[in-house]
């Protein structure tokens, strides 16, 4: 049975094998090479993959990356089809669903994004469902850097809170595009924000995510 996870999964593939190795992305600083190698080491290499987050795994991170950035790119590609190694978490229906349903539809969406000729994805409301629940679990998480008060809204008036503070401004967009927002893509996401006038200016400008 296929996995919102395993769907983006393979989206991810298909867009960066169609854009190809030099292709630009949203992740600053990455071509499509760089984030393929990203998703691929952040999987495989869990020695070196903490070095997102803790500094003293950072040089070892920085290694292990340039040597999947010297692999063929069909490689990288097929790997990141294939998945995680049979003993790896992963590989686990569960931890996979939780850990990359929304890692695979951002950098899906980077790479879409990107380029000049991106049209919008029509996401199905199960699947909106899911990013928003994940919105309402880990949004104080994803806004934890925001310099003001971040509520984030649905056009049908559901509300989650990600960030505590004044003055406030409110996010309004379907799911996948208040997710892309949380995370960083502010100038990306579809949204209509709400507030002083100030506050939005700072907040669009805020290093966002987790």
């Amino acid at each position: 049975m296929s996995t919102h996870a395993k769907r983006e999964r393979l989206l991810l593939a298909d867009l960066l094998e169609a854009a190809g190795p030099d292709a630009p992305t949203l992740c600053e600083g990455w071509l499509t090479r760089d984030l393929a190698a990203h998703v691929v080491v952040r999987e495989r290499r869990p020695d070196a993959a903490g070095g997102t987050v803790l500094a003293v795994l950072k040089n070892r991170l920085e290694r292990v990356q340039a040597e999947y950035l010297a692999k063929p790119y069909e490689e990288l590609i097929q790997l990141i089809r294939t998945g995680p190694p049979r003993m790896s978490p992963f590989g686990l229906k569960q931890i996979d669903e939780v850990a990359n349903t929304v890692e695979f539809y951002v950098h899906a969406e980077d790479v879409r994004r990107a380029q000049p000729d991106w049209s919008p994805r029509e996401l199905d409301s199960v699947f909106a469902n899911t990013l928003w629940s994940r919105l309402e679990k880990g949004g104080r998480m994803m806004g934890r850097k925001s310099p003001v008060g971040l509520v984030l809204r649905r056009p049908d008036g559901q509300t989650a809170v990600a960030h505590r503070g004044t003055p406030v401004v409110t996010v309004t967009g379907e799911p996948g595009e208040l997710l892309l927002f949380a995370f960083g893509r502010q100038a990306a996401a579809h949204v209509e924000l709400d507030g002083d006038k100030d506050a939005i200016a700072r907040l669009q400008e805020a290093s966002l995510g987790i």
